[in-house]
């Protein structure tokens, strides 16, 4: 049962994840969180680990046009050692606490895109 219920937080993460662009986090942590009652440190983690996988939508986009390679480069070099960095911090914070920023940061984008150009 469990792997079911994985494969379809994958499924729906990698539909979300390219259709509109989200990160898949956005919708797998909330769902991991929820359904295989896992620990917001453990989500992330997970989380993080599936962004391999995000390789063959981007494959996709990029046989279409629409993948710039070289920004992605860049942008992916500052996200590797960002994500050191930030993995190495959020160990630190309590769960509760880790939680609070999550959720700010999606209100806040909610905000954004709902209310301003």
């Amino acid at each position: 049962m469990e792997f079911l219920v994985c494969l379809a937080i994958g499924f729906l993460g990698g539909i979300f994840s390219g259709l509109i662009g989200i990160g898949g986090g956005i919708i797998l942590i909330p769902l991991m969180t929820f359904l295989l009652k896992m620990e917001h440190h453990q989500a992330q983690g997970t989380s993080l680990a599936i962004i391999f996988f995000s390789f063959a939508s981007a494959f996709v986009y990029y046989k279409k046009g629409y993948l710039n390679v070289s920004t992605a480069s860049i942008i992916g070099l500052g996200f590797m050692v960002g994500g050191i960095l930030g993995a190495n911090i959020a160990s630190y914070i309590p769960e509760q606490i880790l939680k609070k920023i999550f959720a700010g940061l999606m209100i806040f984008s909610a905000a954004k895109i709902l209310f301003f150009k």
